[in-house]
């Protein structure tokens, strides 16, 4: 499955540039300090939704409603495919 829509080759030869650009000795280093940024992006992520989570329960808002509209959503998409499948499954066995 290609990643990003570029293949195994073309990810060869960009991992080749980024060799020659920085070299064997710095790439450690720019992958540890792009793993830092990520873990900082994630948490700061992290620290917003539970700010969010603890202004809304202080508040006295129902948090749970989103919980409960995704199993609807859930139970909504199971019945359409069982729909497609009852439509669909003659026509595949005839194939």
């Amino acid at each position: 499955m290609p990643f990003l829509f570029i293949s195994g080759g073309e990810i060869f030869v960009i991992l080749i540039i980024v060799l020659m650009l920085f070299g064997a000795d710095k790439i450690p280093t720019i992958a540890r300090e792009l793993g830092k940024g990520m873990r900082q992006l994630k948490d700061a992520t992290n620290d917003i939704k539970r700010e969010i989570n603890k202004s809304a329960d202080s508040h006295g808002i129902d948090t749970s409603i989103a919980s409960d509209l995704k199993k609807e959503i859930n139970t909504v998409k199971e019945n359409i495919q069982k729909g497609v499948d009852e439509v669909t499954g003659p026509i595949k066995r005839n194939l």
